[in-house]
């Protein structure tokens, strides 16, 4: 055998949240580019983790399965049909109504092995143990937010209950959602898709990029009312989105805009000049934005400027 056979050992959460629609998966694995090759996510479907000897056409294979009409169990089943390697694959798997499978192959190395609830399955191999996977089932079934955020917390708490064994290097996180494809310009159904593919820290890193995301997902919704002129719906979704994630530029900028087009003109001048002293380089956009004229005739918004 070489001396080196990378392997997809990993830990990873698959879920469904049937509330909102969201299918998911999350991965972390010493393991070079993870988010490549175990994570699947198909909205109105399911979502899949493939790993261990893994084989990634696995997860296709099942989504196609489950959308198909097949059972969970039987779209495992299938896939791994003729599979002479069938004991070193290890699967998981949820269907967007929230059934729950997973396989974990009697030669898949120790410690291997997974737990599944209504609308998640956890499931991995060479782990420090089972603590790994029972602390990311308690994380996922305790968090609230978006499912990405709750998928994100899982994977940090299998780290701290010791993760991988053999270390860090990549971790992702993919969610879809039916109906998304509608809502924006995009014209999908993925809503979330960060890959952190070689770092000392993945999680932690993958964590700072869903934060990023999530600031420029609500300034995404946040557009959807500007084009309706709905300026207040607007502004109301910003002021939630910087009291959770706090500041950046961006969102300070574009509250300033909805603020001043609902009249609050205090707000949108302290929004602005924070924006700006954040990022000094949105000083020539202010200069221009119709969206400010507003406050055009203020000497703090003329000082601004200056």
């Amino acid at each position: 055998m070489p001396p080196f056979v990378p392997l997809k050992a990993t830990f990873s959460i698959c879920a469904a949240d049937v509330s909102t629609g969201e299918v998911g998966c999350a991965v972390q694995s010493k393991y070079f580019a993870v988010g490549a090759v175990v994570p699947w996510a198909r909205a109105g479907v399911g979502a899949v983790a493939t790993q261990a000897a893994g084989v990634a056409a696995f997860g296709p294979r099942v989504l196609d399965s489950l959308e198909a009409g097949r059972l969970l169990p039987d779209a495992l089943a299938e896939a791994l049909a003729g599979d002479a390697g069938r004991e070193t694959r290890q699967l998981g798997a949820v269907a967007a109504s929230g059934a729950s499978a997973a396989h974990t192959g009697a030669d898949c190395l120790h410690w291997a092995g997974h737990r599944v609830g209504p609308g998640y399955a956890v499931q991995g191999n060479i782990l420090a143990g089972e603590a790994v996977v029972a602390g990311m089932e308690s994380a996922f079934l305790a968090t609230g937010g978006s499912l990405a955020e709750r998928l994100v917390a899982a994977l940090e708490a299998g780290q701290a209950a010791g993760g991988d064994v053999r270390g860090q290097q990549s971790a992702a996180v993919v969610v879809e959602r039916a109906g998304a494809a509608a809502e924006s310009r995009e014209g999908v159904d993925r809503i979330c898709d960060l890959r952190v593919d070689d770092h000392p820290r993945p999680i932690e890193e993958l964590r700072r990029l869903l934060g990023i995301h999530l600031v420029w997902d609500a300034l995404r919704r946040a557009t959807a009312h500007y084009e309706a002129r709905r300026w207040r719906e607007g502004a109301e979704l910003l002021r939630g989105a910087l009291a959770r994630h706090g500041e950046s530029a961006p969102l300070l900028y574009d509250l300033g805009c909805f603020a001043a087009l609902t009249g609050a003109r205090d707000e949108a001048l302290a929004h602005i000049a924070r924006a700006l002293a954040l990022d000094p380089a949105l000083r020539e956009s202010a200069r221009a934005d119709g969206d400010l004229a507003a406050l055009a005739d203020d000497p703090r918004f003329r000082e601004l400027m200056a």
